[in-house]
C-alpha cells in the first residue's frame, strides 16, 4: 500500500468514475463514481444513521416490557441501553482508525453487519446477559459504521458544495429516525412485542449492507500510521471513564466523580503519548492546528451539550408536574423532529449563499436560545412557550448538524477523513454526556422540578450561546 489514499479499482462504483487530478494540498487522489452510484452511496450511509438512531429510540420504548418479561428492575435494565452507549464511547477512535487503515467501505459494512447480528442476538434472547451482550456488539458495531460512514462522504464527495448538500440530507436523517421511531416502536410493542423492537433493523441494516456492496469504492489511507496499543487503551479509557461518569451520576456520584477523574487523566496522558508519535500518532495532534476543525469541535460539543440536556431533562419535568403524560410527551416532541428533517435538506444551499459559518454558529446559537425560552416556560400550564424552544432547537440542529459535520471533515486531509469523523463524533458523545451529568446534576440540586428545568436550561442556552460565539472567528477564518 502507498502512501496515498487509494480506491480499489474492481469494485463496481469504482468502475463508474476515473480519478481527475489530485485533492489540492493534500497529495491525495479523490474517488469519482458517477452521479447515479452516488446516490446509492448515499442511501447506503443514510440507512446506516437511520438503522443506529431508530434502534436507540425503539430500545427505550421497550425497556418496561423487557423488564417485566425478564422479572427484573430498573437498574438492571439501565445496562440495557448503558452496555451499548459504554461501548459505542470505547470504540468510536478506533473505528475511525480502522477506517483509514484498512479500508472505509469495509469497517462500515463490517460495522453494519456486527450491528444486525447484533439486533438478531438481542431480539432471540432468553436471558439479560445474551440481551447485554447483543446491545454491547451493537454498540461496537455503530462504532464502527458511524465514523466510516462520514469518512465516505467526505472521499466521494470531493467537491464542498456537493457535499454539503448530501450531509443536509445524512444529517437529515438522524431527525427522521427520531420523528418515526416512537409510532413504529410503539405500534411494533403493541402488535408483536418486545421482540419486535429488534427485529426491526434487520432489513434497514441488510439493505444498507448490500447497497454498500454494490456501490461505495473502498478507500483507505494508511500513511505509516499503524495500530497503537497504548493510545487505544488511554483512549477507550478516557472515552469509557467518560460515559461512565454519565451513567452513575444519577444513582453514585462518588464513582460517577472518580471515573470523570479517570477520564481527564486517562486524556491527558493520551495526549501526551500521541504528542510523541507525530504523524504515524493514532490521532496526528496537528489535526487540531486547523481553526476550522477547532471550531467544530467546539461548536458540535456545545450543541450536543444543551440538546441532550433539554431531550432528558424536558420530558421529565412534563411527566414530574403532571402537565402531560409519557405517550404525550413522546408527540410533543415530534414537530420539533420535523423541524430538523425539514431543515436539514436546505442546508447545503443555504451553505451556498450565507456561509457555512453562520449556518453552524447561527444554529447552534438558535438552540441556544430555544433552551432560554423552555427554561422561560418553566412553570407555565401551557406548553406554547416550550413548543416554541422545542422548534427553535429542531431549528437549529438542522443547521448546523449538517455543515459541522462537512466543516469537520473537510477541513482535514481525505487521508484522514476517518479519524476526523470520530473525532467530530466523539465531541458529540462529549457533549451530549457532560450535558446529561451537568445540567441533570443543577435540575436535581434544585428545590422542585420547576425551578431544576430553569436553572438547567438558563445554563445550558447560555454555554451553547458561548460556544457558538467562540467557535465564529474559527469557523470564520476557514471561508
Amino acid at each position: 500500500m502507498n502512501s496515498q489514499d487509494t480506491c480499489t479499482p474492481d469494485t463496481p462504483a469504482a468502475t463508474l468514475g476515473t480519478p481527475s487530478g489530485r485533492e489540492p494540498g493534500s497529495g491525495i487522489h479523490p474517488v469519482h463514481p458517477a452521479r447515479e452510484s452516488r446516490i446509492l452511496v448515499l442511501a447506503a450511509l443514510c440507512l446506516a444513521v437511520l438503522v443506529a438512531q431508530i434502534d436507540t429510540a425503539v430500545v427505550n420504548l421497550g425497556m418496561n416490557p423487557m423488564a417485566v418479561y425478564f422479572k427484573v428492575d430498573v437498574r438492571a435494565m439501565q445496562w440495557v441501553a448503558d452496555a451499548y452507549n459504554l461501548v459505542y464511547a470505547v470504540m468510536l477512535l478506533t473505528g475511525g482508525l480502522l477506517a483509514d487503515l484498512y479500508g472505509r467501505r469495509k469497517v462500515f459494512v463490517a460495522g453494519a453487519a456486527l450491528f444486525t447480528a447484533a439486533s438478531v442476538l438481542c431480539g432471540c434472547a432468553t436471558s439479560m446477559a445474551p440481551l447485554v451482550a447483543g446491545r454491547a456488539l451493537a454498540g461496537m458495531g455503530a462504532a464502527l459504521m458511524i465514523p466510516a460512514s462520514l469518512a465516505i462522504l467526505r472521499v466521494v464527495w470531493h467537491d464542498e458544495t456537493e457535499r454539503a448538500r448530501a450531509l443536509g440530507i445524512w444529517s437529515g436523517c438522524n431527525g427522521l429516525a427520531f420523528a418515526i421511531a416512537p409510532a413504529l416502536g410503539g405500534l411494533a410493542i403493541a402488535w408483536m412485542g418486545w421482540r419486535s423492537i429488534f427485529f426491526l433493523v434487520v432489513p434497514v441494516g441488510t439493505g444498507a449492507i448490500a447497497l454498500a456492496l454494490r456501490a461505495v469504492p473502498e478507500s483507505s489511507a494508511p500513511q505509516g500510521r499503524r495500530f497503537d496499543l497504548a493510545a487505544q487503551m488511554l483512549s477507550a479509557a478516557a472515552l469509557g471513564m467518560l460515559a461512565l461518569s454519565a451513567i452513575e451520576a444519577s444513582h453514585n456520584r462518588a464513582l460517577a466523580w472518580g471515573s470523570l477523574a479517570i477520564s481527564v487523566l486517562a486524556g491527558a496522558c493520551f495526549i501526551r503519548v500521541e504528542a510523541t508519535r507525530g504523524a504515524s500518532a493514532m490521532v496526528p495532534l496537528r489535526i487540531f492546528r486547523q481553526p476550522v476543525f477547532r471550531g467544530a469541535i467546539a461548536a458540535t460539543s456545545g450543541m450536543t451539550f444543551g440538546m441532550y440536556g433539554l431531550l432528558f431533562l424536558l420530558p421529565m419535568t412534563w411527566q414530574a408536574t403532571h402537565t402531560l403524560d409519557a405517550m404525550q410527551a413522546g408527540l410533543a416532541l415530534m414537530p420539533m423532529a420535523l423541524a430538523f428533517v425539514l431543515v436539514s435538506s436546505w442546508t447545503g444551499r443555504l451553505a451556498e449563499i450565507i456561509g457555512t459559518h453562520i449556518l453552524t454558529c447561527g444554529g447552534v446559537a438558535i438552540i441556544g436560545a430555544g433552551l432560554l425560552a423552555v427554561g422561560a416556560s418553566a412553570g407555565s400550564s401551557s406548553v406554547l412557550l416550550a413548543q416554541a424552544g422545542l422548534l427553535m432547537a429542531g431549528i437549529g440542529m438542522g443547521l448546523a448538524t449538517g455543515p459541522l459535520m462537512g466543516a469537520a471533515i473537510g477541513a482535514v486531509p481525505a487521508a484522514q477523513s476517518g479519524i476526523a469523523s470520530a473525532l467530530i463524533n466523539v465531541a458529540r458523545m462529549a457533549g451530549a454526556t457532560l450535558g446529561v451529568a451537568v445540567l441533570g446534576a443543577i435540575y436535581a440540586a434544585a428545590a422542585d422540578a420547576t425551578q431544576g428545568l430553569r436553572l438547567a436550561m438558563y445554563v445550558g442556552g447560555c454555554a451553547q450561546l458561548a460556544c457558538a460565539l467562540a467557535a465564529w472567528p474559527a469557523i470564520r477564518a476557514g471561508r
